[in-house]
């Protein structure tokens, strides 16, 4: 395994934050005047997060059941429909997320590893605390982005069986603006998609007609749903460069046909578990989508979510795992600097950025 300092140097990074500002060098991605960044304390231009990788999927506030109850509602799916989305190991719970100065300290590693913004991929009908993730970022001086949205169709209010997607997107927006939410995030259908779970696709697409946030979904394991996903998303007026699908790394294809596909649309494909075992079987898609010109459409994170990948626990992990882990397998397989800083430093901005609307608030709440 690469050196941190190995992977840093890939992507033009010298070790400590006083050198972070090499990574402007790199030549600025298209984004709209007037666009910014919103994150749970300010808001940024795009350009003063240029000096670092952004992190598009993980986790830094959950409730501490949340990965039993992800766990059952796996299972019972399992039962009913046989093992088309594979059992996940037994999980520690998120106590560790309610640890303010365990999650301090990792994210202030994480900053000097070189990520200079993370969004939190949760919202909260997976137990996301805002308030805590605000003092996480005051005490670790990390760049936040909150999600708004609602998860999958388990984890839904039972109301939303008779709730219009009118009455859903109202709610979305009501997020938005008493959250400081920066992204609608983690968007999933469970396995196949449901009715009820077009309805709040649909929703969504109306509440970022309202904001203006860009859309990252959870796609089932290995993938379904992932053209249909985009497919209403578009159908309902999004523009496919604010739509992210996520999980593809785990729709192992080696003619990545699907991720064509959706890169073709103008969209973007998130590689979303990083730094883990699965690297072995995700590094050769990347390679074949940058292989077809679509370096453009990728976004990378590792959905951080158990213990057993913090620092304290192993020191080669973290929360920059993308960036420190399997960033330098890009690199080995042949991936260039340049690309490389495209896809850490420019997409992710470029996805995140939005030009604010005239009724979405600037306040903290």
């Amino acid at each position: 395994m690469q050196t941190r300092r190995e992977a840093l140097r890939i992507l033009g990074i010298g070790v400590g934050a006083t050198a972070l500002s090499n990574f402007a060098s790199a030549a600025a991605p298209a984004i709209p005047n007037g666009a910014i960044i919103r994150t749970v304390l300010k808001d940024y231009r795009p350009d003063e997060l240029a000096g670092g990788a952004t992190l598009f999927h993980e986790h830094m506030s959950l409730a501490p059941d949340f990965l039993t109850r992800f766990e059952r509602y796996s299972a019972e799916t399992r039962a009913i429909n046989g093992p088309s989305a594979p059992a996940l190991p037994a999980a520690p719970t998120e106590a560790f997320m309610q640890d303010m100065e365990l999650m301090t300290n990792e994210l202030t590693i994480a900053r000097r590893e070189g990520i200079s913004c993370i969004v939190d991929g949760g919202h909260p009908d997976m137990g996301r605390d805002i308030n805590a993730l605000r003092q996480l970022s005051m005490r670790s001086g990390m760049p936040i982005v909150a999600g708004a949205g609602f998860y999958t169709q388990p984890f839904y209010p039972n109301a939303f069986a008779t709730m219009n997607e009118d009455q859903i997107a109202r709610a979305l927006v009501g997020q938005v603006e008493s959250d400081r939410a920066g992204v609608f995030v983690e968007i999933r259908s469970w396995d196949d998609i449901t009715a009820t779970e077009r309805k709040v696709f649909r929703a969504i697409a109306k509440a970022h007609a309202a904001t203006n946030l860009s859309i990252f979904t959870h796609t089932g394991i290995p993938g379904k749903a992932a053209l249909e996903q985009l497919d209403i998303l578009e159908d309902a007026g999004v523009a496919p460069n604010r739509i992210a699908i996520g999980h593809l790394g785990n729709l192992v294809d080696p003619n990545v046909q699907v991720h064509k596909a959706i890169c073709r649309r103008g969209a973007f494909v998130g590689f979303d578990r990083q730094g883990r075992p699965e690297d072995a079987q995700q590094v050769p898609l990347v390679m074949a989508l940058l292989d077809a010109g679509f370096a453009d459409n990728l976004l990378f994170s590792s959905d951080l979510a158990r213990a057993n990948a913090l620092k304290r626990f192993d020191s080669t992990l973290g929360y920059a795992k993308t960036l420190t882990v399997f960033v330098p397998k890009l690199k080995a397989a042949g991936a260039s600097d340049a690309v490389l800083r495209k896809i850490m430093v420019d997409n992710s901005r470029r996805f995140l950025a939005f030009v604010p609307k005239p009724n979405t608030t600037n306040r903290k709440s």
